[in-house]
């Protein structure tokens, strides 16, 4: 029996080292259930109900939400916004944060400076910068508008005429944007050894457009990927400077599909309708993901 002691008692210790990991994975995994998991699983169970918010019951009708949405005009519009506003809003941000951290890595002296200057809208509040550009673009003494007259340009009703509306918040959004796509690419084009320029140049590659092709885009293809996919996201997220500038309109021209959910479920008490909704929109986001990355993952190169 004195024999069989150390031997039990190397088996409790090896099978306390397996649940190791998973002892110290718990309180992640309670907390991602807690407020990831099971408010998801929740928003799904309500799309299949007809829970308006402060009935004290419900029914369950199914996919009777999903029907209505898709019959439902308001949502198709705000799908279309949505993505009109990402589809100017991604490419714009992401090729101009690629062109200043190109600049600025070019430059000798105050990078700092400029780092700072382009990351302030980022590092600012989002809801309080919308209020900002709201006395900026106010129709009678808005800064941009009296700018244009000093040019004897006309002013304009910015966030109240349905053809410029949602393109001035598009605006917005690769304003706030683009400086956090500049510190990624800046973080990448730091990791590009000098050395590979040295070999280019000797190559005969001695301009800079030629120097951009054959080693620098490149090199930045996984922080490409990965600007892209954020942007995106970030884009489809949009919902801030609606519900403060626009409130949706005028005419549902800026209504996006965030704010179609928070009016929806808070202005119109349809939660069961606004969690269908909400379902839509994290597949869509979550399809549109997958596909750029494995369409762009074809297109990196790793070093």
């Amino acid at each position: 029996m004195k024999m069989r002691q150390p031997v039990a008692k190397k088996i409790r210790l090896g099978a306390v080292a397996n649940w190791a990991p998973l002892y110290l994975l718990a309180p992640a995994l309670i907390l991602l259930a807690m407020f990831l998991l099971g408010p998801l699983l929740a928003i799904l169970g309500l799309s299949f109900t007809d829970y308006q918010l402060g009935s004290k019951s419900l029914n369950w009708i199914g996919v009777e939400n999903f029907i209505e949405l898709y019959h439902d005009k308001n949502f198709w519009r705000s799908l279309r916004n949505t993505a009109l506003y990402s589809g100017v809003v991604v490419p714009v941000s992401v090729l101009l944060g690629l062109g200043v951290a190109l600049l600025i890595e070019a430059q000798k002296s105050f990078k700092d400076f400029y780092r700072t200057i382009f990351f302030l809208p980022v590092m600012a509040t989002l809801i309080a910068m919308a209020i900002s550009w709201q006395f900026i673009l106010h129709p009678s003494f808005g800064f941009l508008n009296l700018l244009l007259k000093e040019f004897g340009l006309p002013g304009h009703n910015w966030l109240r005429t349905e053809s410029l509306a949602l393109w001035v918040l598009a605006a917005i959004g690769i304003w706030n944007q683009f400086g956090f796509n500049m510190v990624l690419f800046l973080a990448g084009l730091v990791s590009i050894p000098r050395h590979l320029y040295d070999a280019v140049a000797m190559d005969g590659a001695s301009s800079p457009f030629e120097r951009f092709r054959l080693v620098t885009w490149p090199l930045l293809g996984p922080v490409t990927l990965f600007v892209v996919v954020i942007t995106a996201i970030r884009s489809f997220q949009v919902f801030d400077t609606v519900a403060i500038l626009t409130k949706g309109g005028p005419s549902k021209s800026t209504e996006v599909l965030l704010y179609t959910m928070y009016a929806e479920g808070f202005e119109f008490f349809k939660s069961g309708y606004a969690s269908a909704v909400t379902i839509v929109f994290l597949v869509i986001v979550l399809a549109l993901t997958l596909i750029k990355t494995r369409y762009l993952e074809k297109k990196v190169h790793y070093a």
